[in-house]
This record gives structure tokens, C-alpha cells and sequence, in this order.
């Protein structure tokens, strides 16, 4: 039987797509653009293979595996965080890629250093908000040891500038795990979704209050209002100043 002209030849696994060769940070750029556009749940080896314009097979080569795919999501998040406090310090022209210098030197003040840190992390985050949970779950799923490289500098970077404060090492490794929890906590309760009806004016049906049995849930429904109200980078300053204080100042029970 004779081939039909106008059938077009099947795509082979070459990771040469419709924008050329791929490589890894293409893979993970466009990864998380689709995940932006459409949320976590669009994305997959075949969909990213139709965005890239290759086949699913092609990308393996690049990500092993979904879950290998959702790590380089992490990685490709805290490659931007890094790429941004590079580009903000007062040494970046002396810089060469970005990401290069494993640590701040915020001229030795270590808590300014963490400020900028976490407002960057915090900006990141809001300029990627579906690919937050990451963040967590991956942490939760990877050793330390197997983390992707920009993800274990972040760390790197929170504990120089932790140890700058002239803590001993296992304050500074507490005051570490505070932070980070701190900081991850916060951006995940500032992205929760808490609007039901958008489209709704009333405050409390706008938030469903109506859904919520008042016998049961009295306190919740009265404070709904401020508790869906977001923090913003104030917030997150207020508590990480806590946090530092609580492991730099003398306790006032001591002795």
C-alpha cells in the first residue's frame, strides 16, 4: 500500500527542537513556564516534549523521571534566587556566572545578608507560586546529599551568614532549620488559596463564610477575614527578626 504524501514523517527522539538543541536549562526553564501558565498537574514528559517541539523519549536525557523533572523545578528556582542576589550585590560585576560565590558578604552584617535572602526567596516564590509546594515536598523526599547543587548553596548561604552572628555550631545549625522553616511556612500560608467566590463584593461570601457551621467553628469564621489578609514582606521581616533575636540575644531568665 502506498504511503500517503501527505502523512509528515515521525519525529525521532533528537533532542534537537523547534527553538534547536536543547539543553538542560532550556528543559527546566520551559518546565516551569508551562507549570506557571497551567499548575503542577499539567506537567509531563509528554507535555514538556509538545512545548519543546521533541518527543517525551528526547528529555530523559535531561531529567530521568518526573521525579526527577520536579527536582529540577526546585533547581531551576533557586538558580533564579541566586541569579538575582548576585545581580544585587555591590561585587557582582567582579562576579562572573551567576551563582558563582557560594556565601554572602554583606560586608559583614550577617542580618542584613538574611533580610535580602529571604525578601528574594520571597519574591521568587510569588513569581512562581504553583511550583511553591516543591520547595517542601522535595525537601521532604530528597537527602540532603542528593539536593540539586543551587539548592545545597542556598544552605550554604543561610548558615555563612548564620555563623557570622558568632554562634556556636549548634545554635547555628538550630537557628538554620528555624529560618528555613520560617521562611518556607510563611510564603506557603501567604499563597493559600482562601477566596471562594471571587466574583462575590460581600467580604464573608467572597471567602464562603457561609460554608463554614458557626456552632462549630465560631472563632474561625469571626477572624477569617484577617487571617486571609497577607502579610507581605513586612510580615516576613517582622517574624524573621524574631527568630534571629531568639537565638542572638541573652534570654531574660538567665541568671
Amino acid at each position: 500500500m502506498a504511503k500517503n504524501p501527505q502523512t509528515p514523517p515521525a519525529r525521532r527522539a533528537s533532542d534537537r527542537g523547534r527553538y534547536g538543541r536543547l539543553s538542560r536549562e532550556r528543559v527546566l526553564a520551559t518546565a516551569l513556564e508551562l507549570v506557571d501558565r497551567e499548575g503542577l498537574s499539567a506537567l509531563s514528559m509528554r507535555r514538556l516534549g509538545a512545548e519543546l517541539g521533541v518527543e517525551a523519549m528526547a528529555l530523559y536525557r535531561y531529567a530521568e523521571g518526573k521525579d526527577a523533572l520536579l527536582d529540577g523545578l526546585v533547581e531551576a528556582m533557586h538558580l533564579e534566587l541566586h541569579a538575582r542576589l548576585d545581580a544585587d550585590r555591590p561585587d557582582a560585576d567582579d562576579t562572573g556566572a551567576a551563582g558563582t560565590k557560594a556565601a554572602d558578604t554583606d560586608a559583614d552584617d550577617w542580618r542584613a545578608g538574611l533580610h535580602r535572602f529571604a525578601r528574594t526567596l520571597y519574591d521568587v516564590c510569588l513569581d512562581h507560586p504553583h511550583a511553591v509546594p516543591l520547595l517542601t515536598t522535595r525537601l521532604l523526599a530528597v537527602p540532603m546529599a542528593r539536593r540539586p547543587l543551587p539548592v545545597l548553596r542556598s544552605h550554604e548561604r543561610v548558615l555563612a551568614l548564620l555563623e557570622k552572628a558568632g554562634l556556636e555550631e549548634s545554635t547555628t545549625a538550630a537557628a538554620f532549620e528555624a529560618v528555613l522553616g520560617w521562611l518556607l511556612g510563611y510564603v506557603s500560608v501567604e499563597l493559600r488559596p482562601m477566596v471562594d467566590n471571587p466574583d462575590e463584593p460581600d467580604p464573608a461570601f467572597r471567602l464562603g463564610l457561609h460554608r463554614l457551621p458557626s456552632q462549630e467553628l465560631p472563632t474561625l469564621r469571626r477572624l477569617a477575614p484577617a487571617v486571609a489578609e497577607r502579610g507581605g514582606p513586612e510580615g516576613l521581616a517582622a517574624g524573621l527578626d524574631a527568630l534571629l533575636d531568639r537565638f542572638t540575644k541573652p534570654s531574660s531568665s538567665s541568671p
